[in-house]
């Protein structure tokens, strides 16, 4: 099984792909069925035909571009597992970042509520509801494939009681008098035009509803601003992902809108990632 394995981490290095022997690991532990620990002590045996052709498959999918997410059909996000299908974006690394400042903002609250917009995988708010026991969420998103798969994955993570989907756009199936102590979104923010120069992983794999974010990238957090002052409670937050050069403009928009008290945060390699605004009344 380790010839086996070791073969597809050097096609896959010989195909400069960084992640070669990561990859070919956990191919390995799909095609044979098997965790890590057994893969290693069983290191040595002799893999089935079926197994082995189970492995090719899983190896020509992924120097065909497609990443490891889409073709194992998971992710994991908070040291959780969040199953995928082709209406929601694999999860990055640096969006923990927003389930970490949501923590600071709803730990000291006495049952929050959150509303998630184009939740996708469910993969933020679900973060969230594993940490805090009297915490509800709403997660809204467009696609009725993308809400599936999220109610899948918080009964995987036992909070689908406090978990409740909607269909729609933005606030559209949000009702008039919803109020909430924070209002989070990961939305589309890549410009139109630039999707086609993203990495093949990106721009062949990941849905396009949610990248687009319109000619500037901008699209999204205007029609996110425009209602989202009107559910949010007094002391309520919202907190967005950006892209890289985006703190100036988004911060503009939101600042139109009302929001008074707004800050930009950057991820582990320096780049705008975050913003953080409030609504705080005249003194």
């Amino acid at each position: 099984m380790g010839a086996a394995w070791r073969g597809v981490r050097d096609l896959f290095r010989r195909a400069g792909i960084d992640t070669a022997e990561l990859d070919a690991r956990i191919f390995a532990e799909v095609a044979f069925g098997m965790d890590r620990l057994t893969l290693v002590n069983r290191e040595r045996d002799l893999a089935a035909p079926d197994h082995l052709k189970a492995l090719e498959k899983l190896a020509q999918r992924r120097l065909r571009g497609e990443p490891v997410a889409r073709i194992i059909g998971e992710r994991g996000f908070w040291g959780l597992a969040f199953r995928l299908n082709d209406a929601t974006l694999v999860p990055r690394p640096e969006t923990e970042m927003l389930v970490q400042r949501g923590l600071e903002i709803v730990g000291p609250l006495d049952h929050p509520k959150i509303l998630d917009l184009g939740t996708g995988s469910g993969c933020i708010p679900i973060a969230l509801l594993t940490e805090f026991s009297d915490l509800s969420a709403i997660a809204v998103d467009l696609s009725s494939e993308a809400l599936d798969m999220a109610r899948f994955n918080a009964s995987r993570h036992s909070v689908i009681e406090r978990f409740e989907t909607r269909q729609g756009s933005w606030f559209d199936p949000v009702k008039p008098d919803e109020r909430f102590d924070l209002i989070v979104s990961n939305p589309p923010y890549i410009e139109s035009a630039a999707i086609e120069t993203l990495m093949v992983e990106v721009r062949d794999h990941d849905p396009r509803l949610a990248l687009d974010g319109g000619p500037d990238g901008l699209r999204p957090y205007r029609a996110i601003a425009r209602d989202a002052a009107a559910h949010l409670t007094p002391d309520g937050v919202l907190l967005l992902e950006i892209g890289t050069g985006q703190g100036k403009d988004v911060t503009g928009i939101l600042a139109a809108s009302g929001f008074n008290r707004i800050e930009v945060g950057h991820d582990l390699g320096g780049h705008e990632r975050m913003v953080v605004a409030r609504i705080e009344p005249a003194s």
